[in-house]
């Protein structure tokens, strides 16, 4: 239950600006007003905070932001929450999760066979909230199953469930063998039976399973250009597609509009989709010299996704046979070498957006990545802008989030401390605003 200092019973109508007032107003709604009072305020990540703000709040948008603390006689009838003793930011955004996954290893193995669509279903659904109450307001999704995150996109975008703001890729897109092929470790008559519509071979069928997809609803296209930690098969972390499959892949995507998240950890897959025209490399977990001379020319951003090292190392101290012999190899480099790439990015002015591979890590524990960003290189500013002004710029939704500002979405967190000073105050989320309506205020 959130603070509420004062609420009188008549609406006021915004129209007169007050003498205080620092930001134009935005046009005039109609809604009921709440004035979050923050203590401290970084309203634009990037920039230095506020002492003492008000943001006025109507119709879930920012309406206006006033220095000081503004009670509701200036806005009669306006409900008035106190944030006074906190540091109040945009709404952080996750780049890359996968709301359907949360177990992993053998276990995450046997949960897809064994477990039906609507348990999926529940599962994301409690994923979702998980992820809203610690202050992740925006997600992008990279990795549906058999539909449910595209549901659940709609259900959270019209407050009828409780969760993030969620940009769906639909189902990931490889080659055949590739990391996305869901038939991987299957015996030979579940290989049979098993969907892989979004596995391609040359151009044409790559061309398809992009169009399959964005029939689907997806908002964004996910490929993978090398193998992936987790995939069955000891085939490596190296290029597993060729150029004119890639070029594919991306051409189509952004012939429909939409951007393109590939999954790369060599720098041969890494280097091949900056080449095309790729607008985010996840995990990138291996940079050369050409990669960082790619990035700084193409302008994409490197989605680290660090924190995944976190799920591994939970659950092999949980079980050491929690993954298969295929597998654990790959995991251990993967934890030896994280955070390598960061430290070469953050020096050579690589634009950086933040996402943890949640699912791989636990949902909820989304904020832990800011600590690792740090280590590896980034100071707590940077890293807040990476999880706010540069996720909204690259999921396109920079005119809605990132920032708090006149007309733009009341996606507003608040923790106790100072992130610029400790940045795992964030993982602590004390209040959590999103598109004006309070789901956290305290415990």
């Amino acid at each position: 239950m959130y603070r509420l200092v004062a609420s009188v019973g008549v609406a006021a109508v915004l129209a007169l600006a007050a003498p205080g007032m620092t930001q134009t107003a935005a046009p005039a709604a109609t809604g009921p007003v709440t004035l979050i009072q923050a203590g401290r305020l970084l309203d634009r990540p990037g920039q230095a905070p506020r002492g003492p703000s008000t943001v006025v709040v109507r119709d879930g948008l920012i309406v206006e932001i006033r220095e000081g603390f503004v009670d509701a006689s200036a806005f009669p009838g306006a409900t008035v929450i106190d944030q006074r003793d906190r540091f109040v930011l945009p709404g952080l955004i996750d780049s890359h999760v996968h709301l359907v996954s949360d177990l992993g290893g053998q276990a995450g193995f046997l949960s897809g066979i064994t477990d039906n669509l609507p348990t999926h279903a529940y599962r994301a659904a409690d994923n979702a909230r998980k992820t809203l109450m610690a202050g992740f307001t925006t997600v992008r999704n990279l990795g549906d199953g058999g539909g449910v995150t595209l549901a659940l996109a709609d259900a959270t975008a019209a407050h009828r469930m409780p969760g993030p703001r969620i940009i769906d890729a639909g189902t990931s897109i490889s080659t055949t063998s590739g990391h996305m092929d869901g038939r991987l470790g299957l015996n030979d008559d579940l290989r049979e039976v098993t969907p892989h519509d979004n596995v391609c071979n040359g151009p044409e069928s790559c061309r398809e399973a992009v169009r399959i997809q964005v029939g689907r609803g997806a908002r964004v296209i996910k490929i993978a250009t090398t193998g992936g930690v987790n995939s069955r098969i000891g085939a490596g972390l190296g290029a597993q597609m060729f150029e004119d499959e890639a070029r594919a892949l991306i051409e189509t995507a952004h012939l429909y509009g939409l951007k393109v998240a590939v999954h790369a950890h060599g720098a041969d897959g890494v280097n091949l989709a900056l080449r095309l025209g790729a607008d985010s490399i996840e995990h990138g977990t291996i940079f050369d010299d050409e990669t960082l001379r790619l990035f700084r020319q193409s302008g994409a951003y490197y989605v680290p996704t660090l924190s995944t090292v976190n799920g591994y190392i939970e659950r092999l101290a949980a079980d050491p046979n929690a993954y298969p012999p295929e597998v654990l190899p790959k995991i251990r480099w993967r934890i030896e070498i994280t955070g390598q790439s960061l430290q070469r990015a953050v020096p050579a002015g690589v634009r950086i957006a933040f996402g943890t591979d949640a699912g791989v890590s636990k949902h909820g524990r989304n904020a832990d990545e800011f600590a690792l960003m740090v280590q590896h290189g980034m100071t707590p500013m940077a890293a807040i802008q990476a999880a706010t002004v540069n996720a909204a710029d690259l999921l396109g939704l920079s005119s809605e989030i990132g920032t708090l500002e006149p007309g733009k979405r009341a996606d507003i967190v608040a923790v106790d401390g100072d992130p610029l000073t400790d940045v795992t105050v964030l993982t602590s989320m004390d209040f959590v605003m999103r598109d004006g309506r309070v789901y956290r205020d305290g415990e």
